[in-house]
């Protein structure tokens, strides 16, 4: 019997506010994001110049073997290495934590 992915779901607080924290794992992988209404800050899976196509800011953090990102929360430390244009609008860098990039998504949320 095939098995599926598990997948979870959670709102996640931060320091900063609440985002929608997801991660995805299956045999030999895994992903996450923290989502916001202004974009995501996600692992390497996700593509941001098809991101910034779509005008959707999107930061981007990788893992290594030996330090997978596997939860949202793997996220915070991590640092950016990635940032699609209009996450870049919103001050959004590479170097930058995860953590960080969350807060900027966040900020831009109310203004």
């Amino acid at each position: 019997m095939n098995e599926l992915p598990q997948a979870n779901q959670r709102i996640i607080e931060t320091p900063y506010g609440r985002a929608l924290g997801n991660s995805f794992r299956w045999k030999g992988g895994q992903y996450c994001a923290i989502h916001t209404l202004r974009g995501l800050v996600g692992c390497g899976i996700y593509d941001v110049r098809i991101a910034g196509e779509f005008g959707q800011a999107v930061a981007i953090a990788r893992g290594t073997p030996q330090k997978p990102l596997c939860e949202p929360e793997d996220l915070f430390n991590a640092k950016i290495v990635e940032v699609s244009k209009p996450a870049e609008a919103l001050g959004i860098q590479p170097g930058m934590t995860g953590l960080e990039a969350v807060h900027k998504l966040l900020q831009a949320e109310t203004s």
